[in-house]
């Protein structure tokens, strides 16, 4: 699935160490990897062997260590504190397991809060959130807060924020664990068919089979180091 020229998210060498207590904890071994742009990729390991720090690392919540992180042609590590919430506020959106959302606030403005964070103007706003509103099969439950919501909904509430933006990259989390297995393949196709029509990049971190089965790439790791990492030939 060759989909551009420029990488989505190339990382070139990246170690990241931890201190506990005296002792230093190497998360991440010397990580090498390319992802191309529109990928579905599937990042997959025992826990504790490192994926969340990569996502955290990918999505400039962390740094590195050591080597390089680029992300849509940007070095970020090189972006100071302002300028990488910037960033991040325009070009990636996160998908949690625990869905993450603001409990005080509804359906649509969970949704619409990252457009605040952006700038957009009212109407522009309003016209975006009522979309993805619709997208993710919600307009009805647009002024229900999260405790009203099913976990189901809650997670497409999550899906319709990571994307209203309109980010080049979405990391996502687990993001089917808390769901049931019916929940959960609903919640895939519905990824799925945003990541296909607003032509985003999606790398997830998860050991769900029913997510890895539409893989365009896999990505295997195992104590903080690739360990395969091949393209799904379909």
């Amino acid at each position: 699935m060759d989909t551009g020229n420029e990488p989505a998210v190339c990382l070139n060498n990246v170690v990241k160490n931890y201190k506990s207590g005296r002792i230093e904890v190497r998360a991440l071994r010397g990580i090498s990897l390319t992802i191309r742009t529109e990928q579905f990729t599937m990042l997959v390991a025992p826990s504790g062997s490192g994926k969340t720090t990569l996502l955290n690392l990918i999505g400039g919540l962390d740094s590195p260590t050591s080597g390089t992180v680029e992300i849509a042609g940007r070095q970020i590590a090189t972006l100071g504190d302002n300028a990488l919430s910037d960033f991040r506020a325009q070009r990636i959106g996160f998908i949690f397991q625990s869905f993450s959302l603001i409990p005080v606030l509804s359906a649509y403005e969970n949704i619409e809060y990252p457009l605040l964070l952006t700038g957009m103007a009212a109407g522009a706003r309003r016209r975006a959130t009522l979309a993805m509103l619709e997208a993710v099969g919600l307009s009805n439950q647009k002024a229900q807060r999260p405790n009203q919501l099913s976990g189901g909904q809650k997670q497409r509430v999550a899906i319709a924020r990571a994307l209203v933006k309109k980010p080049a990259i979405v990391l996502a989390d687990e993001p089917t664990a808390n769901l049931d297995s019916e929940t959960g393949a609903g919640i895939v196709a519905l990824m799925r068919r945003m990541q296909s029509e607003s032509k985003t990049t999606f790398i997830f971190a998860t050991h769900d089979p029913h997510l890895i089965a539409h893989a365009d790439r896999i990505v295997a790791m195992r104590d903080g180091a690739l360990t395969d990492s091949a393209d799904v030939v379909p």
